[in-house]
């Protein structure tokens, strides 16, 4: 399988293509990390008598091996990346499928750690394969449409999850194993339907830290920060303070997903339009607005549309990743990818255990020091020039001189 003959991406048609690729597997993933997610709260709280404490636990185990994203760059030493990539969503799957059949602290520790692995690989192979095969002019707005196809499929997981629970009264043992067996089928077909595609530009095969790549770093340990917040602690809130069902919850990730997926490619195309620095100082903004909002919400539907607002500005993270596109040498995408999932996830192990106990004291103090980090990444955002390239990375650098047009 590993010596399939390769192809050079021009050379691609119809619907074997890279973005093409790159949708089934955002699609496959989404799935999986969409079942595990949507039942967690209530699988934690009802079948494994979690807290507070337990799920901080829980999402700082999750977040090791996104620590450990740095390792990628190892494995392709021995494995190119597309194949390492189908590799990653197996255990994603794998993970998934088996969650149900662990109800116990510990079992949720264990197939949480499996489902993670996969998808923090995924994750990080995802982002390098996106920046090597789509031309910088279009990343953005391919990279929205990508996200859509993400959401059209959490929307299909959501519905049926939904369907089953409430009309068929499936347990969460039948949802998980559904759920991760659809991307380890999903992984499979990709695996032998899709060609090897060849690297324009050969990845560097170590790790890569460049003090020019500084601001990236920075915006990127702020972001993984920022988001274990509200990853771990906005859906936890709906469930304990609000009391949302498995129904209500999956409710609320199904609109969530349908809103993404209309707006994902719209964000693409304004990111394209106004540059990765308005962007990104547009989602800072509106970010800080919506963790004060947390802090203070006492209406479980201001709470919900919270959830849909955050999202969106989420989605204007693409501005981080085409960023890194224009500033970088082509050769350091893939190693740069592990070690900024690294950098993303050194705050995000120790965030959960240690916002879990701030959470057993006061949950809005949790969402207003969220607040604040957001200000912090709006600060950052601001210090990228408005034509980022290669030795134009901030605006504390002078640029490289354009040279004259010739007489």
């Amino acid at each position: 399988m590993t010596g399939r003959p390769e192809i050079r991406i021009s050379e691609t048609t119809g619907w074997r293509r890279p973005a093409i690729l790159l949708g089934l597997m955002v699609a496959a993933n989404a799935i999986a990390f969409s079942t595990w997610s949507a039942l967690l709260n209530n699988f934690a709280i009802e079948a494994a008598d979690f807290t507070g404490r337990e799920i901080g636990i829980l999402q700082s185990l999750r977040e090791v091996p996104g620590f450990l994203a740095f390792t990628a760059v190892f494995f392709l030493l021995v494995i190119r990346e597309q194949n390492f990539a189908f590799l990653a969503l197996l255990f994603m799957g794998a993970g998934t499928a088996v969650t149900g059949y662990f109800p116990s602290a510990l079992g949720l520790y264990v197939t949480t750690v499996i489902m993670s692995i996969g998808f923090h690989y995924f994750e990080t192979l995802n982002q390098s394969l996106t920046l090597q095969w789509l031309p910088k002019g279009e990343a953005p707005r391919t990279m929205g449409k990508i996200l859509a196809v993400g959401s059209f499929a959490t929307i299909a997981a959501y519905g049926l999850i939904f369907i089953t629970w409430k009309w068929l009264e499936l347990d969460f043992k039948h949802v998980y194993l559904a759920g991760g067996g659809v991307c380890v089928a999903m992984a499979v077909f990709a695996w032998f339907a899709f060609p090897r595609f060849k690297e324009d530009v050969p990845q560097r095969k170590h790790l890569v830290l460049r003090q020019r790549y500084w601001l990236y770093y920075a915006l990127t340990f702020m972001s993984g920060a920022r988001r274990q917040i509200f990853i771990v602690f906005a859906g936890f809130m709906m469930v304990e303070k609000f009391g949302f069902s498995v129904a209500a919850i999956t409710a609320m990730f199904l609109a969530n997903a349908v809103f993404n997926m209309i707006i994902a490619p719209k964000i693409g195309s304004l990111i394209v339009r106004w540059g990765e620095r308005r962007a990104l100082i547009c989602e800072y903004i509106g970010l800080i607005g919506v963790f004060v909002t947390y802090a203070f919400v006492t209406s479980p539907w201001l709470a919900a549309g919270l959830y849909l607002i955050d999202h969106a500005f989420f989605a204007m993270a693409i501005a981080m990743k085409t960023y890194f596109q224009k500033i970088a040498d082509p050769a350091d995408i893939a190693p740069t990818a592990g070690v900024a999932f690294s950098i993303n996830h050194v705050a995000a192990v120790a965030i959960p255990v240690a916002f879990g106990l701030i959470w057993l004291k006061s949950p809005a103090a949790v969402f207003l020091i969220g607040a604040g980090m957001a200000g912090v990444s709006l600060v950052l955002s601001m210090l990228i020039p408005h034509d980022p390239r290669e030795g134009n990375e901030t605006v504390l650098v002078r640029p490289p001189a354009t040279p004259a047009p010739a007489e």
